[in-house]
């Protein structure tokens, strides 16, 4: 047996004792938040916490939602995660005749303020593991919220003019643009052929970088229709037709999957919305279609779809556009003049 399948098999072992595992120690040098380089140069996030003396976790893998892990326990010094996944076994027509449960375990070791972490995986076909390393930074603590009454801005940066895309280009140079000008408007078409391999389509970045700022713009969602405005290419803060839907962090103007607005002002599918996103000090303030729907709100680390996870460094404003069609106009941001 292989030291990586003995590592795998304790651990599952352990799961049953994962919750009083040196949970309620009086100080845990891995509490806190933590911005991953995920196997690949993707973008994570960790965020560890104790309550009630014992410790939780919640990590953002790439793409997608932060999500809990299942466990997380303590052993020797190293904080160890837990994440369980679903694996649908399929017959020859397709029906699902069982469920398997597969673990994934995460190993971290703390040098100073880096985490050296091991993912440990159980591959789908039951057949061996995987073991792939990857490292992690301590985020520093949230800066307290800021007086935005006493933020001096500068002269406003025209983004878009409805004339040219000089000003922008590709996250990924091989991707395929679905973007263009129509009419002055910028359009997403990210067409798919039925029954032709899947095209994936490019999001699309300014070429220049900025730090803090309030950028304006107006955004169409037709009907089913999702992107996103990523913040220095780090928050994203969610665009989609959620018209009539419970207030969620996955909603228009949402960061996402981190701060829910706090009322409804989307208008129905198909009609202009205008936004107002202001970032300064690591705190975000949404403004949609004149009603304030995030204030000043902390942002606790990357979302999904990140460029990167460092938050310390400037970045461009990107769209998301490798999900569906989608149009922007007057799109201006004006600088934090420090």
């Amino acid at each position: 047996m292989s030291k990586g399948m003995r590592h795998t098999l304790v651990l599952v072992a352990l799961f049953v004792l994962c919750p009083s595992a040196l949970g309620a120690e009086s100080t845990n040098p891995f509490l806190g938040y933590w911005a991953l380089t995920i196997p690949g140069g993707g973008a994570g996030w960790l965020g560890v916490t104790r309550e009630n003396g014992f410790l939780d976790a919640s990590i953002l893998w790439g793409g997608g939602s932060v999500l809990p892990v299942d466990c997380v326990f303590m052993e020797q010094g190293d904080l160890y995660l837990l994440r369980l996944s679903k694996v649908d076994r399929r017959d020859a027509t397709g029906k699902v005749i069982r469920t398997q449960m597969f673990p994934e375990v995460i190993q971290a070791k703390l040098e100073g303020d880096t985490l050296q972490l091991t993912q440990t995986q159980v591959r789908r076909n039951g057949n061996g593991i995987d073991e792939r390393e990857f490292t992690g930074k301590r985020i520093p603590p949230v800066p307290p919220k800021p007086d935005l009454s006493k933020v001096k801005f500068g002269t406003p940066i025209v983004l878009f003019d409805g004339k040219n895309l000089d000003a922008w280009k590709l996250t990924s140079p091989g991707a395929r643009s679905g973007w263009s000008i129509e009419d002055g408007v910028l359009v997403n078409k990210p067409v798919q052929q039925e029954g032709k391999p899947h095209i994936s389509y490019g999001n699309l970045r300014t070429v220049a970088e900025f730090e803090d700022f309030k950028l304006t713009l107006e955004v169409n969602a037709s009907k089913g229709e999702n992107s996103g405005v990523y913040l220095r290419g780090i928050y994203e803060v969610q665009v989609c037709d959620s018209y009539g839907r419970k207030l969620d962090s996955h909603n228009m103007g949402g960061i996402y999957s981190r701060i829910t607005p706090t009322v409804n002002a989307e208008k129905p599918p198909g009609e202009w919305q205008t936004m107002e996103l202001t970032l300064v000090d690591r705190h975000a303030t949404v403004v949609l279609n004149g009603k304030k729907i995030i204030d000043n709100e902390p942002l606790l680390g990357c979302t999904g779809g990140a460029l990167w996870s460092d938050e310390s460094k400037p970045g461009p404003i990107y769209l998301q556009g490798d999900h569906t069609g989608i149009k922007y106009r007057n799109i201006v941001l004006t600088p934090v003049v420090k």
